[in-house]
């Protein structure tokens, strides 16, 4: 979520750090959880997260021990990071400047961040840079969309966007596992496994779900641009088929994590 882009990226993702912090960043927790597990993070795993956001993966890091950093580009998002971890490294910044020493981080994660930088190669290769030799990388992406619920509120959003410049990626780009191991390469890393995580999105009622998915940074755009009334009443019409009984909202979300090495 960082960039060359960063002051308006930055600007983008902290207009709502707080609903995206307390709603939609749980959202994501089962990949967070899967790709720690998998890096078998531990006592003193030096862990930078790359797009860190709120810092709830760097906070779930630090409760097994590991010594954390993050950089991102909105110091809203910052704000609430080093509450959460109030003995972690968190910098404002671009993914393709990372401020720390080579071989700095046993293990470095982008939760959804690297392939929206400005160049995302190049957020890639410092990536790898910072990564001790030995280490890990690792990228996450969205799974595949096909009959993934939460792609259609994705999709519900992309006509309320500005047209994408060209060669834009878009949101799914690298869901193919073709695709996502070729952009390790052109990073300079050395791809090892890719692997799924099913992280269903759940909200109590229709106003926590406008709220967290209405937190992200292209959901800002997008009120900017139509007005909130509008992105609200498209947003609630997608959400209308994941609606249970009981009025909350269940929807299916998959997660691809791909992990690479320097050497």
């Amino acid at each position: 979520m960082s960039g060359g882009t960063a002051q308006a990226n930055g600007r983008l993702w902290g207009a709502r750090a707080r609903d995206w912090a307390e709603v939609q960043e749980g959202q994501f927790a089962a990949a967070f959880h899967a790709v720690l597990a998998h890096a078998a993070v531990g006592h003193d795993t030096l862990h930078l997260d790359a797009g860190c956001g709120a810092g709830m993966a760097a906070a779930l890091s630090a409760t097994l021990g590991a010594r954390v950093a993050g950089i991102d580009a909105a110091e809203g998002m910052l704000e609430i990071a080093r509450e959460r971890t109030p003995g972690g490294d968190f910098r404002q910044g671009d993914l393709e400047a990372l401020p720390w020493g080579d071989d700095a981080f046993d293990l470095v994660t982008g939760f959804n961040a690297f392939q929206f930088a400005s160049d995302p190669v190049k957020a890639l290769r410092e990536a790898g840079r910072v990564t001790r030799p030995g280490g890990m990388v690792v990228v996450t992406t969205w799974g595949d969309p096909a009959g993934m619920d939460a792609a259609s509120l994705i999709g519900a959003m992309k006509p309320m966007l500005p047209p994408a410049p060209p060669g834009a990626p878009g949101p799914f780009a690298l869901s193919d596992e073709t695709a996502l191991r070729a952009f390790a390469v052109a990073g300079g890393l050395i791809p090892v496994t890719v692997f799924d995580v099913d992280s269903p999105w759940f909200y109590p009622n229709e106003a926590a779900a406008l709220r967290g998915f209405g937190a992200a940074g292209g959901a800002t755009l997008a009120k900017e641009r139509v007005g909130e009334a509008a992105f609200n009443a498209a947003i609630s019409a997608a959400l209308a088929p994941f609606r249970q009984p009981d009025g909350s909202f269940r929807l299916s979300a998959r997660v691809r994590c791909l992990v690479a090495t320097t050497d």
